[in-house]
């Protein structure tokens, strides 16, 4: 893995990040140091971001659901 020095990663920081964006991980050192090493974040592209709501549709709530297993809870609680 590359190591840069902190003074070229501020000079060059559009170039780094667009690297990092590609995959390519690499480190950030001052004075030889290691410091933080920069890798992509993996998350989906703005247009593969799930919203809310995104499986209406798809499947369908019986009219029951708030009342599903009411006895056995009853039961448990004494009632």
């Amino acid at each position: 893995m590359e190591s840069i020095n902190i003074h070229e990663a501020k000079t060059r920081l559009s170039q780094l990040i667009a690297r990092a964006q590609h995959g390519e991980a690499f480190i950030i050192a001052k004075a030889g140091k290691p410091m933080v090493r920069v890798t992509p974040i993996d998350s989906p592209e703005p247009g593969q971001q799930l919203r809310l709501g995104f499986l209406a549709g798809q499947f369908s709530v019986p009219d029951d659901f708030d009342r599903m297993g009411e006895d056995e809870i009853a039961d448990m609680f004494g009632g």
